[in-house]
């Protein structure tokens, strides 16, 4: 396993960036009528949390910091 337990930038960008992705995909399920746009938005948010986190790790943001 590794040393940092995901305790990194690029790790805590990825969650943050994620959680936003399901915050505005959430919101657009719940408008009446569900906007499917506003949910498509969030789930092209959520995945970009995946390419954040690549982009992060391979300007070396994924490292242990002790």
């Amino acid at each position: 396993m590794s040393d940092n337990h995901g305790n990194t930038p690029a790790a805590w960008t990825a969650v943050i960036v994620a959680l936003l992705g399901f915050v505005v995909g959430g919101v657009g399920l719940m408008l009446d009528p569900v906007n499917m746009a506003i949910f498509w938005v969030g789930v092209v948010i959520t995945l970009a949390a995946g390419v954040v986190f690549v982009a992060m790790d391979k300007a070396g943001l994924h490292q242990s910091g002790h």
